[in-house]
């Protein structure tokens, strides 16, 4: 029997019948998207020099980062709401607490309109923090280093917890909070755009 969605006005709500999507697919692709973000500390390491034959960005430095801290808050949303999905599927299965696997189709926590936000955000985020490295490379965002060092560590607890596979609760909770964190990096940036 396929899991059905509950009929109340919770976008979120959901009836626990069987099999659901695989947590999985939503939390990955909302890990990657604050990896994404976490990238922008590349330009410490790679270089800042401004060079005219890279290429410049497309848009305003000041728009991208605004872009991209709409992202994170978003993305904080993300993370909000599967912890809350969570929370109400895990009194019934112990999945939330087994090490990161694919497989664990009892825990409904990512309903369609959840799976479509974060479908929404992947490349939103991917272009916007792409624009942000080009600006900070041209020299159109001059911000501390300890923004970059502070984007590196979240990258770094990123890893972690992938290499150490935690459990779909860890994860969420981890992601949640370092959404957090990344959203303050990039209002930083965003208060060290010169435009």
């Amino acid at each position: 029997m396929i899991a059905q969605r509950s009929k109340s006005g919770d976008s979120d709500g959901f009836a626990d019948q069987g099999a659901a999507t695989d947590p999985l697919t939503a939390i990955l692709p909302a890990i990657a998207a604050l990896g994404c973000i976490c990238s922008i500390a590349a330009v410490l390491w790679v270089g800042r020099e401004p060079d005219a034959a890279k290429q410049k960005p497309r848009r305003k430095p000041a728009v991208a980062v605004r872009d991209l801290e709409t992202d994170c808050l978003v993305l904080q949303e993300v993370f909000r709401r599967l912890a809350r999905n969570l929370k109400a599927a895990a009194n019934e299965h112990n999945g939330a607490t087994q090490p990161l696997k694919f497989g664990l189709h009892q825990l409904d926590i990512a309903p369609d309109s959840l799976i479509a936000d974060i479908a929404r955000v992947l490349p939103s985020v991917s272009q916007n923090a792409n624009d942000v490295m080009r600006a900070v490379e041209s020299g159109a965002i001059e911000a501390p280093e300890a923004v970059f060092y502070g984007l590196g560590d979240c990258q770094e607890r990123l890893n972690r917890l992938l290499m150490e596979r935690a459990s779909i609760r860890v994860m969420i909770g981890q992601g949640l909070g370092l959404s957090e964190r990344l959203t303050e990096y990039v209002q930083t940036l965003k208060r060290s755009t010169k435009e």
